[in-house]
């Protein structure tokens, strides 16, 4: 059974072990991009395909025929038209766009879960993760472990109930997403900040000033001079971070340092997928329109077959 504090705590001695201090920890938590193809729908559609799908699931629609792929991509417009009522909006769109890039952490989320629902009845409660991950740990503690499983413990328990919407110490799927991956809800994100301060802020006093804000990336030890990226950081601190100008940053100002309001690129694909798909222009799909444009949303062997032909020909 997968123990989530055992497995973090050799995380973290692994890292703490092969880091260098030359190394930058990243705290800022950022959108995926969509895929890392080029967007230039006159060449290919494959950026499309790779966002629309998710780069792995892309992957299997370039081996079937076009008539398999025009089959598929139909279910899953099904799946898109979440009210049913035979039209696909850009919220919709957009929502699915999220899902297929995110499909790792409902991965994670299935891994865990399965550890976690002792009793299998589709709901895991407090005291069923608590057991699960903890139970043998706080029965017989190791003297010389030196880790404070208690403490995260107890922050686990604090992130379980922020999760829980109505309050019942019952997590449904969503809610265990939720504790799991609490950077992806919006309702979450105050735990996360928290959460980092309570990491980084190693005075107590509820604050993040310049040095721990640089000692939480970088590690001095022998290091003769700091390397340039660290002095920018400084400047970065002192300049941006700090908006107040009072040498610490608070919650708000490290929620606008950890959790920036990026540009959407899922909803400016959704926008874009709509438009060049909507033949009547009213601005939304229908099932047909998409299955029309089939080869904008999805491959196919003849779209691949295509593409092997253009490079065969480049040589």
């Amino acid at each position: 059974m997968e123990l989530r504090p055992f497995a973090m705590c050799v995380a973290l001695c692994a890292v703490y072990a092969t880091s260098k201090p030359m190394e930058k920890k990243d705290r800022i938590h950022h959108d995926p991009q969509l895929s890392d193809k080029e967007h230039n729908d006159g060449e290919n559609f494959d950026y499309d395909h790779e966002a629309f799908l998710g780069q792995e699931e892309a992957k299997t629609f370039d081996q079937l025929t076009p008539e398999e792929s025009k089959e598929r991509l139909g279910k899953i417009v099904e799946k898109i038209d979440e009210d049913k009522d035979g039209f696909i909006t850009t919220e919709e769109m957009k929502k699915w766009i999220r899902f297929a890039q995110k499909r790792w952490i409902y991965y994670d989320v299935d891994q865990q879960w399965r550890a976690h629902d002792l009793n299998e009845d589709g709901l895991v409660t407090w005291e069923e993760y608590k057991n699960a991950t903890y139970g043998y740990i706080l029965d017989d503690p190791d003297p010389e472990d030196g880790f404070n499983y208690k403490q995260m413990m107890s922050r686990d328990e604090r992130r379980f109930k922020m999760a829980d919407k109505d309050g019942d110490l019952i997590a449904n799927r969503e809610e265990f997403t939720a504790f799991l991956h609490p950077e992806e809800y919006d309702y979450m994100k105050d735990i996360v900040v928290v959460e980092t301060m309570e990491d980084i802020d190693k005075n107590g006093d509820g604050l993040i000033d310049l040095e721990e804000y640089i000692g939480d990336m970088y590690n001095h030890e022998g290091d003769p001079e700091e390397p340039e990226w660290v002095k920018i950081e400084r400047e970065q601190f002192i300049e941006f971070r700090d908006k107040n100008k009072d040498g610490k940053m608070d919650k708000d100002e490290t929620r606008d340092w950890i959790l920036p309001s990026d540009y959407d690129h899922a909803e400016a694909e959704a926008k874009h997928l709509v438009y060049e798909s909507d033949s009547d222009q009213d601005g939304q799909l229908t099932k047909e329109e998409i299955i029309n444009k089939y080869d904008l949303f999805v491959g196919s062997q003849a779209t691949d077959f295509g593409e092997a032909l253009v490079r065969h020909e480049e040589f």
